[in-house]
């Protein structure tokens, strides 16, 4: 049995963990505000940006926009978002596992794969397999729309120039302060989701654009990948902190169990000790009897 020194030394410094992932818990929490505050406020305006997308695209010919350009596919981009902090549970590795799955995939259908990184998390992870072509660390914490802009526009470039034929892009949507799941888009070529039928029987007349949608789309295109750039950043960062934050009232949970169970384990060895002295006592006075 450890003695009740080591096992006083052990209820310490669990406490001292404790402590730790109770503040970590709120500051994640405080964080999480902003940053679900952020998301939710941006999310109406990206599903505008579809839609608009979308009514202007219908019935255009894809040819005359070379970021809409359908090839076929011999080289995909992915471009993975994480966090650049860990200590949130497994959020970036459902991120990084959908990854490999796909990489693993496309090299089985003998497809050329490249990697854009964007947060410490996956290039840590993804600069082993040698096929990381850009990467972007230290952004996640204080990112802003032209760090989306940069990567987004540097992304396009790759794909006009024929780097690549299609480019997907993987993040973690945040569903609930329980729930983040990895999420998967098509990037490029550009093709906005269509309204639903109900919806296009409800529109009646034809719109009037000015200038004309030609023109319009010149200018939504590199806007658009901007938008959705930025909106998976957010999603992101909003359940990089609401995983952090259940990952650590985990963990203060955790050291409070460890703390009870240590205190049981103290007081059987102090216990003992006690008995052992006491038995001492009892046959030293019984030999001076004797």
């Amino acid at each position: 049995m450890a003695s009740l020194k080591d096992v006083k030394s052990k209820i310490g410094g669990v406490k001292k963990t404790a402590q730790i992932t109770s503040a970590m818990n709120m500051v994640a929490a405080s964080k999480l505000r902003g940053a679900q505050s952020k998301m939710e406020r941006f999310r109406p305006y990206a599903a505008k940006f579809n839609q608009a997308m979308g009514n202007l695209s219908s019935g255009m010919d894809s040819a005359q926009f070379p970021l809409m350009e359908v090839r076929p596919v011999k080289s995909v981009e992915l471009v993975v978002v994480t966090s650049d902090r860990g200590l949130c549970g497994s959020f970036n590795a459902n991120i990084i596992s959908s990854a490999e799955r796909l990489i693993k995939q496309y090299t089985a259908e003998g497809k050329k794969v490249s990697l854009v990184c964007i947060g410490k998390k996956a290039i840590g992870r993804m600069k082993k397999t040698g096929l990381v072509r850009k990467q972007y660390a230290d952004i996640m914490g204080s990112f802003q729309m032209f760090n989306a802009r940069a990567i987004a526009q540097d992304v396009a470039e790759n794909f006009l120039q024929g780097g690549a034929d299609q480019v997907q892009l993987i993040y973690g949507k945040f569903m609930s302060v329980a729930v983040q799941k990895p999420n998967t888009v098509e990037l490029l070529p550009i093709q906005p989701a269509a309204a639903d039928g109900a919806k296009k029987q409800e529109a009646t007349g034809d719109y009037i654009y000015e200038p004309s949608p030609d023109q319009i789309m010149e200018v939504l295109q590199p806007l658009y990948l901007n938008v959705m750039v930025y909106h998976s950043m957010l999603e992101v960062a909003a359940g990089e902190n609401a995983s952090r934050m259940t990952s650590m009232d985990n963990a203060t949970k955790a050291c409070k169990d460890m703390i009870h169970s240590l205190t049981l384990v103290y007081n059987k060895a102090r216990q003992s000790s006690i008995t052992a002295e006491l038995m001492d006592i009892v046959g030293g006075a019984e030999a001076l009897k004797g």
